[in-house]
């Protein structure tokens, strides 16, 4: 009997180690649908480099990553991620664009982690890894509350990214005075702009003021009107700061609009969303201070000069986001033992990325960003 016993503890370990051995055998199969033909295919082709950069990094031999072409569509999307589940993959990293998410909730024993910022309406399998509304307002939030600025006015462009802005404002519970509309054609900005600011009413204070004093008499009269004709408006504002939720030459049209009708960034805090280190906004001193939320400067720069130094031309923001995804992949499977399930993406955990700290939990991804200055022509980092 005792003989019996010693074998069967000598066969269950001997099991053990077989099962370990072979688990430590186990390829890490992660999918990765990206588009690699048509108008994009040059995205899809720094992506693949970006994660080649993270695999030689990672240096797990068991790391196999699986790329399919998504052609930019959903319908192809979908089938190149059933030919992966059907090769055994459980974690797909991608798509890339949201519209080329819509068919994926076929795949519900899938995870799909999507390069996308969106949050709304995505399939309940697609975890988005951009950096979102919600991580930024949580930034911005941080500045506010740091700055005493309780009378924000949120300006949100008539686009598609307006449900994301209203949602985050509702997530985050940023203090703020008024959600405010305004739509992109340059004429009917002014004049939403105008309107806002009570840009007429504040001129014409001005007026009646220089027009009083011209009917009085008093010491230094000629000198203290002199001041106001100076001037282009008179009143106080009755915000103190403004996020503008837009880019490139629709935000630099909102901040011109807003110098115009005598609301500069002296006045009010000037903030606005993840500016990517936009250069050109350098140039535009007139509009300095304006402050925004982002990933880590220093670590995308020494990115993209890795990876420059690899392969010979400029990476972009999707390929930084990409190499932290490998990472984040990774890590979440060795957090869970090397087994592949969708739990690990439901427990609460920290990741830390080049882009920063990602927090995972119930199937979201948030970002802790950094927060910036442009001022005296340089990008200032502040916390």
């Amino acid at each position: 009997m005792k003989t019996f016993i010693k074998l069967l503890i000598v066969s269950s370990i001997s099991m053990c180690i077989f099962s370990q051995n072979l688990h430590a055998l186990e390829k890490i199969k992660i999918g990765l649908i990206v588009p690699l033909s048509g108008d994009n295919f040059l995205i899809g082709e720094r992506i693949i480099k970006s994660i080649r950069m993270a695999v030689n990094k990672i240096n797990d031999e068991r790391i196999e990553i699986i790329p399919k072409d998504t052609k930019s569509n959903p319908i192809d999307a979908l089938r190149v991620s059933k030919e992966l589940y059907k090769e055994g993959v459980k974690i797909i990293i991608g798509p890339v664009f949201n519209e080329s998410t819509k068919y994926l909730d076929d795949l519900e024993d899938v995870t799909f982690i999507s390069f996308t910022n969106k949050l709304i309406d995505n399939p309940n399998n697609v975890i988005s890894a951009g950096v979102n509304a919600i991580s930024q307002l949580h930034t911005i939030k941080k500045f506010n509350e740091i700055n005493n600025l309780s009378k924000s006015i949120f300006l949100i462009p008539r686009s598609q990214f307006k449900k994301e802005i209203e949602f985050a404002i509702i997530k985050t519970n940023i203090e703020h005075k008024e959600v405010f509309f305004y739509d992109r054609e340059p004429t009917k900005l002014t004049k939403q702009i105008e309107e806002l600011t009570k840009y007429q009413i504040r001129k014409n204070n001005l007026k009646d003021e220089i027009k009083r004093l011209e009917n009085l008499s008093f010491k230094d009269k000629e000198k203290k009107i002199e001041n106001l004709k100076k001037r282009d408006t008179l009143g106080k504002i009755n915000f103190d700061s403004v996020v503008i939720a837009d880019f490139d030459e629709n935000l630099k049209s909102v901040a011109t609009s807003l110098l115009y009708t005598d609301v500069s960034s002296k006045r009010i805090s000037y903030i606005t969303l993840n500016q990517w280190f936009d250069e050109s906004l350098l140039k535009e001193n007139s509009l300095h201070p304006i402050y925004f939320p982002s990933i880590n400067k220093n670590n995308y720069e020494l990115f993209m000069n890795d990876f420059k130094n690899t392969y010979g031309f400029n990476g972009d923001q999707l390929s930084f986001l990409s190499y932290d995804l490998v990472g984040l992949v990774y890590f979440l499977i060795y957090e869970n033992n090397f087994q592949i399930s969708k739990k690990i993406f439901y427990k609460k955990n920290i990741f830390k990325g080049k882009i920063g700290v990602f927090e995972i939990s119930k199937n979201t991804i948030t970002h802790q960003l950094n927060f910036y200055s442009i001022e005296n022509n340089k990008f200032k980092k502040i916390f």
